[in-house]
């Protein structure tokens, strides 16, 4: 059992964010763990998770899980794993902006039963920052990630952003360079995508910012490839990096499909064929826990064919791939010839040229015949 705990509060939204957060400047850590704990006891001994008797994953992430008082995020914890003890080789992860890092606070989370740390770094350049609206300096990152092993915890994760508009100035080689002098154990790097109701969609509706063009995405994420591997770093999934042994175990379980509960506003959740997902806004969730009624603001229930088309692009996604007799010999073969693809053992696995075109792969072979 895998479970995902979605903290909304931000000190600011970034440009590109349009996640369900809740900008606060003080953080109500008490009232929110109490509402997720609510939450948690409806779910508990329901058949479909009584059956669990461990979990193997708890992901913390957000919004800024990190700006949780480390108390309040004890207390979550310790209540939680009363339940459902953490699994002997389980993964226990919190999202962490640099600045929230001091070493007391540190301590704390591991004392906690934090293993895991996933840094929102996504640049050292401070004039990117500054564009994108965090609220670390750029050598914060650094600081934090030396704060994390000195407090013990034993695995960390930088995210980075790549293909931003050709307005924003940006050495991404240098980036990758930094990050990896910093040693980490796995890296997530995302491209960046314009989402509506943010200031990037803004700028970019008024014309000062641009959508970076196709050929500098590509560019970047191959150039991310070729130097991470080149590191040692397996390149196990479209956006993640790691070194060996030091996979992202929850969002793995994500790609197999595997059940997990989502806690918390606008959290998902999976168990079988059904999905469904929590209401959005952290008022609105926090009223309905109060008032006893159901999170749930929406579900869905997934036929045959919608099941056999998750399992093919989520398999597509990482360096596993998909068993071949998934995907038609024609587009294979078309797959092959062209370098997006390589079949052995009777798999059929992207190359990185073939995750640039996840997309338009997956719906071709769902409509071959």
């Amino acid at each position: 059992m895998h479970l995902y705990i979605h903290v909304p509060f931000c000190g600011r939204r970034c440009s590109y964010c349009d996640f369900a957060i809740a900008v606060r400047r003080d953080v109500p850590s008490a009232r929110f763990a109490a509402a997720v704990l609510a939450e948690w006891d409806r779910w508990r001994d329901e058949p479909a998770w009584a059956e669990f008797h461990q979990f193997s994953t708890v992901y913390l992430g957000g919004g800024t899980p990190s700006r949780l008082d480390p108390v309040a995020l004890a207390d979550l914890l310790a209540r939680l794993t009363r339940d459902r003890p953490i699994a002997p080789d389980g993964e226990v992860t919190l999202e962490v902006n640099p600045e929230d890092v001091t070493p007391e606070v540190a301590h704390a989370w591991h004392a906690a039963g934090i293993n895991r740390v996933s840094l929102g770094v996504q640049s050292f350049e401070p004039d990117v920052l500054q564009w994108m609206h965090r609220t670390h300096h750029a050598e914060q990152a650094g600081q934090a990630v030396e704060r994390l092993r000195d407090a013990g915890i034993p695995s960390i994760s930088l995210d980075l952003i790549y293909a931003l508009p050709p307005e924003v100035p940006r050495d991404w080689e240098r980036d990758l360079d930094q990050a990896l002098a910093l040693e980490p154990d796995h890296l997530s790097l995302y491209g960046l995508t314009v989402e509506q109701h943010t200031p990037l969609a803004r700028w970019v509706n008024r014309g000062e910012a641009h959508p970076a063009p196709e050929e500098r995405y590509a560019g970047e994420f191959l150039t991310a490839h070729q130097r991470l591997t080149a590191a040692g770093f397996r390149h196990y999934e479209v956006s993640n990096y790691c070194l060996p042994g030091r996979e992202a175990i929850h969002n793995s379980a994500y790609w197999r499909r595997d059940s997990y509960l989502g806690l918390g506003p606008s959290a998902h959740s999976s168990r079988g064929d059904r999905r469904w997902w929590n209401v959005r806004e952290w008022s609105a969730w926090e009223e309905a826990i109060t008032q006893g009624v159901s999170t749930i603001m929406g579900s869905e229930r997934l036929d045959a064919d919608a099941l056999a088309l998750e399992t093919l692009y989520l398999g597509l996604r990482t360096d596993a791939g998909v068993p071949a007799r998934l995907v038609s010999d024609p587009a294979a073969r078309t797959w092959i010839d062209e370098g997006w693809a390589e079949r052995t053992d009777d798999r059929l696995r992207l190359s990185p040229e073939g995750w640039l075109r996840l997309d338009a792969l997956v719906s071709q072979a769902a409509t071959q015949p």
